[in-house]
């Protein structure tokens, strides 16, 4: 304890905020990859209304100002040596605090992309061009299939049409979907 007390006082703060900072953090990545912690730092700590809004998280939560003291305290402690500026260093400190929320946000945001539902539904084929799978036979006289994108995915689908037979190969336009999800097609 003696060396803490021979510490400067800016230093000291530094390591008062670090050494926290890292047990709160470490505990809940552990609580995070044990499964004890469902909010993720999705809520907010205060009752606020910021519905409405496109992010994936809230910006003032315990989560974010383990983060932000995180890079601050380690920062002002491993550039203590080198910036002799003290206002320099603690404006160091605070962008490196605040890029450290940044990179969290955006680490949460593309695992919030990772979430998305991209389930095939049917009723999106309706408008896109479609490839003739397997020949369609004459006036909706018999099925044949189609190969269909649907959110970057391919999908083949019974269809039929009220047109002449149309051959594998031959590119189609998508009209509708008819019960039983059969497509209705036609040629371009």
């Amino acid at each position: 304890m003696e060396f803490f007390n021979e510490l400067d006082p800016l230093l000291k703060v530094f390591w008062l905020v670090a050494i926290p900072a890292s047990v709160i953090f470490l505990i809940q990545a552990i609580m995070t990859f044990t499964g004890s912690d469902a909010m993720d730092g999705t809520s907010a700590d205060f009752d606020s209304n910021l519905e409405g809004t496109d992010t994936p998280f809230q910006l003032f939560s315990l989560r974010n100002l383990v983060n932000f003291l995180l890079g601050f305290g380690w920062t002002g402690i491993s550039f203590y040596q080198v910036i002799s500026s003290k206002p320099l260093l603690i404006g160091l400190s605070i962008i490196v605090g605040l890029l450290f929320v940044f990179v969290f946000f955006a680490v949460i945001r593309k695992m919030m992309q990772l979430s998305e539902n991209n389930s095939f539904n049917i009723q999106h084929t309706v408008g896109k061009i479609a490839d003739v799978y397997l020949r369609i036979p004459a006036h909706k006289s018999g099925k044949g299939k189609v190969s269909v994108s649907v959110k970057g995915a391919y999908h083949e689908v019974d269809a039929v049409t009220e047109q002449d037979a149309i051959p594998s190969g031959t590119p189609v336009k998508i009209i509708q979907v008819m019960s039983g999800n059969i497509l209705l097609v036609e040629t371009l």
